[in-house]
């Protein structure tokens, strides 16, 4: 329901260059959500978000947590792809906010990790840079939220991959999850 609503959605100009909206993939009945930026062109295409190379990454970070792609519940900050896969505009981000907000309050997740400073910043409106907010819990509705590095940046910067897996196991400590052995 509220996905075809979205799919209708004129609110800001990202609509004149979408191929279709980028709602969300996995299971909404998932305790944990990841939230990204915004679609990007592969995403824009099959209209599923994280399906392009940060997304593989994503999935075998979700995959050392101990979970399959599809028990978790992905989705973005803005649900059309911003042109040259460019960083969303503020006006672009505060349109897409009240999908965002309707989309969690049927959710209601116990957790959600936020990948990157975009992610962070849309959900709770903060304008500190990722570097300094990754790794300390924050809220959201009162939902804790974990941010961390998005996966694109680690695929850019793999040195980071060990402080991401640190903000992940602490998302798993709260779940009561231990990662998987690893075979």
């Amino acid at each position: 329901m509220l996905a075809s609503e979205v799919a209708g959605c004129t609110r800001c100009r990202l609509c004149e260059t979408r191929t279709q909206t980028v709602f969300s993939r996995g299971n909404p009945l998932s305790e944990l959500l990841f939230v990204g930026e915004g679609p990007g062109s592969e995403e824009d295409l099959q209209g599923e978000p994280f399906v392009g190379p940060a997304g593989q990454l994503l999935d075998r970070m979700i995959a050392a947590m101990g979970y399959r792609r599809d028990e978790v519940y992905i989705c973005n900050i803005v649900k059309c792809r911003p042109p040259e896969n460019r960083k969303p505009q503020p006006e672009e981000m505060e349109a897409c906010k009240g999908w965002l907000a309707a989309q969690l309050e049927l959710l209601r997740p116990k957790y959600i990790v936020a990948l990157g400073a975009t992610a962070i910043q849309g959900l709770i409106g903060t304008s500190e840079g990722i570097t300094r907010l990754r790794g300390k819990w924050k809220m959201y509705r009162g939902i804790p939220v974990m941010p961390t590095f998005h996966p694109a940046y680690l695929l850019r910067q793999p040195s980071a991959k060990r402080e991401v897996w640190s903000d992940l196991q602490e998302v798993m400590a709260r779940l009561g999850k231990k990662p998987p052995a690893r075979s």
